[in-house]
């Protein structure tokens, strides 16, 4: 089919350091402007965020510091990606959310104004959902083929979700998925355990998932401007973090966990005071310096008489 278009339409895609449209920076761009007469154009930048992109980030989109350290900074592409765009409307996945408040957010640092108050603004995303929604009502119908009868009923509602577990069990016993990192398994299986580690696949430390295991098993920040960061490594370098968490509006839970790791933390900082202190004590124990042998008095003579005149006046 093809796309009804009165101007063109620019798909994109945005690659970044993280998902904090006001903190993180674009590594990549794409864009496919598809045009009213059926033709394509392409656009690809690779970009120099000028910050560090977390390891977690980088595993998932495959773009490593090395991969885009002699790559252009963004002020230096800027006008070349607002005149690809052009007077295009724009289109994305999740795009309203994410990829457009975040282009518009780095036009706006290198002063690059895309005139926006014309445009039309498609989310395939809200699409998807929209159409196919996530709810057990629609996941009963969709599932099991049946009505939710007397839904948001807790009983109702715990029986459906049963027999929807009951029924994904069987359509999905032999199904295929990849991951993020391209890892390919069959992960739903008759098999609690494997149904646990499928639906928890963010290894949250705190169940509200305001942090989060990395790869290495350290504690990881899962929001804000430190999202990326272990917990440990913050504390090294602003360690007034964990008493403005533990001050703030965040779960009880969240709140032990972080106590726990604080804990943890400051117990290997007092064994590193400790290893310090006997070496300090040594490299400053030094032998006695013998005190110097006092030289005897000089007589006073005239010579030195006449100096003290000379300098006091008399």
């Amino acid at each position: 089919m093809k796309l009804n278009l009165k101007r063109p339409l620019a798909f994109f895609d945005l690659e970044a350091t993280g998902i904090s449209v006001g903190v993180d920076r674009i590594v990549e761009i794409a864009i496919l402007k598809a045009m009213p007469d059926g033709s394509e154009q392409v656009l690809v930048k690779k970009i120099n965020p000028e910050m560090p992109i977390p390891l977690v980030t980088s595993l998932i989109h495959g773009i490593y510091d090395e991969d885009i350290k002699d790559a252009p900074k963004f002020g230096d592409v800027a006008q070349e990606i607002a005149d690809f765009i052009g007077d295009a409307d724009l289109a994305g996945y999740n795009s309203n959310k994410f990829d457009i408040p975040m282009l518009l957010e780095e036009f706006l640092r290198v002063g690059v104004d895309l005139d926006m108050s014309d445009r039309k603004f498609v989310d395939v995303q809200n699409i998807f959902h929209q159409m196919e929604q996530r709810t057990l009502k629609a996941a009963y119908k969709f599932y099991c083929d049946k009505d939710l009868i007397n839904a948001h009923s807790a009983e109702a509602d715990i029986r459906a979700t049963y027999e929807v577990l009951l029924a994904q069990l069987d359509k999905y016993e032999h199904t295929e998925f990849e991951d993020k990192q391209g890892n390919v398994s069959v992960p739903v299986k008759n098999d609690v355990e494997a149904l646990h580690t499928f639906t928890n696949m963010n290894k949250s430390v705190d169940y509200a998932g305001r942090m989060v295991y990395n790869e290495k098993g350290e504690e990881c920040i899962n929001f804000g401007k430190h999202k990326g960061k272990s917990v440990e490594s913050i504390f090294d370098t602003e360690p007034s973090y964990y008493a403005w968490m533990m001050q703030g509006d965040f779960p009880l839970f969240t709140k032990k966990k972080l106590e726990e790791i604080w804990k943890r933390w400051s117990a290997k900082k007092d064994e590193r005071k400790q290893v310090v202190r006997p070496q300090q004590a040594a490299s400053t124990q030094r032998p006695n310096p013998q005190p110097k042998k006092a030289e005897p008095a000089k007589p006073v003579t005239n010579d030195m008489l006449d100096q003290l005149k000379m300098k006091f006046g008399k």
